[in-house]
């Protein structure tokens, strides 16, 4: 449901079940973008609308003819599917969820999970009447992070489209003008400083009884936007006290599924803080694909199809590179030689184990991409010149 057209984690899933043989059916929002074209991708369809999330799904379900494990790759797909589980059953395989995704994607009740579960997390205030600010602002200091508690809800008002590093009062001074309510509430948070190697994520699958049957930890070596964004280079490497958390907080949410968890390491306290819930595929899941071929994705349609899984072996140090907000986030202005930057960057692209978009058995999404790429910067110029 989400309208991003480079939602390279969609065209990841296609990918990884296509391979396998098996018949992948796409219900996008973004039905003309690069991900459409995957040689992968049995079908195509589009949402009916309004309210009809159920009755969609319902309908592609007859279509199909049999019972389809069925995948969220956003959060507000994750939380519908959670709402219509009972109804959807009838069409699809499902993990049995008891976990609130709701609870877990919004970011100021993720706050009060954490404090009741004793997960490290920011110090966090929420903000739902502009009233509040000046004296939630004086309370944290600069700087500051500030985010959206329900990014999926549409506005009109402006404001962060995803988490921003507010450093002064020049860039607070735009927060009163938002559009911040009851059912709009805007999260300011206490920043814990980025250092390099700070930031990392994990991606699992839980059985019915919340074991991971699949999982590991990365390093987020570089983002989009830069220290406060997603992943454009991922690393797999070994993490036992973040993977140790992941799997208790897991535990004691009685958590089923695939979730995909963020954390900033706080030098000053040694603490891995939690610091964002995806209760469901996160977009460079394909960096954990470990030396069986397995992934997430792979791992929740075998136990779902009631497969057996084989124990994970990892790869560690593997790496994985979305290219278009990789190099992005390369040139966005700091210090030292762009042209080092943009040398680095070729040489990430050529060294990573997995690309988001290339890839040498289904070529047309890479071309989607950098052709949508280059549309929509031309219609974005040309009215400006």
């Amino acid at each position: 449901m989400n309208r991003n057209p480079f939602h390279h984690g969609t065209l990841a899933a296609i990918r990884t079940l296509g391979r396998l043989g098996i018949e992948v059916h796409a219900v996008l929002e973004a039905a003309h973008g690069p991900v459409a074209h995957s040689r992968y991708l049995t079908a195509l369809h589009t949402w009916q609308g309004g309210d009809r999330f159920e009755a969609t799904l319902l309908a592609l379900a007859a279509r199909i003819g049999r019972r389809a494990v069925l995948f969220a790759m956003d959060d507000l797909t994750a939380i519908k599917t959670v709402e219509h589980a009972a109804d959807l059953a009838e069409g699809f395989l499902l993990p049995r969820q008891e976990a609130s995704p709701v609870r877990l994607a919004d970011k100021a009740s993720l706050a009060d999970v954490c404090r009741d579960l004793g997960v490290p997390h920011p110090e966090t205030l929420v903000v739902d009447d502009p009233g509040q600010l000046a004296t939630a602002v004086a309370k944290l200091g600069y700087p500051l992070v500030a985010k959206w508690a329900r990014p999926w809800l549409p506005r009109t008002g402006g404001g962060p489209g995803t988490t921003v590093v507010i450093r002064g009062s020049r860039q607070a001074a735009m927060l009163p003008g938002l559009d911040i309510g009851p059912d709009n509430a805007l999260l300011l948070q206490r920043y814990i400083p980025h250092r390099p190697g700070s930031d990392w994520f994990f991606h699992g699958y839980f059985s019915g009884d919340s074991t991971c049957l699949f999982g590991g930890a990365g390093r987020k070596d570089h983002a989009y936007p830069p220290a406060a964004g997603l992943t454009t280079l991922g690393r797999w490497l070994p993490n036992p006290r973040l993977e140790e958390t992941a799997r208790g907080l897991a535990a004691a949410l009685r958590y089923t599924g695939i979730l995909d968890l963020d954390f900033r390491y706080d030098a000053e306290h040694d603490r891995y803080c939690l610091v964002d819930f995806n209760p469901r595929v996160g977009a460079q899941f394909r960096l954990f694909s470990d030396t069986n071929g397995m992934d997430v994705v792979r791992a929740a349609f075998v136990d779902l199809t009631g497969g057996a899984l084989p124990a994970v072996r990892p790869v560690y140090g593997r790496t994985y590179l979305v290219e278009n907000y990789d190099l992005v986030q390369r040139m966005i202005p700091r210090r030292g030689a762009p042209g080092r930057r943009t040398v680095s960057w070729l040489r990430c692209l050529v060294e990573a184990d997995e690309l988001a978009w290339y890839a040498a058995d289904d070529r047309k999404p890479f071309a989607g991409m950098v052709g949508y790429t280059l549309r929509r910067t031309l219609t974005r110029w040309l009215p400006a010149r």
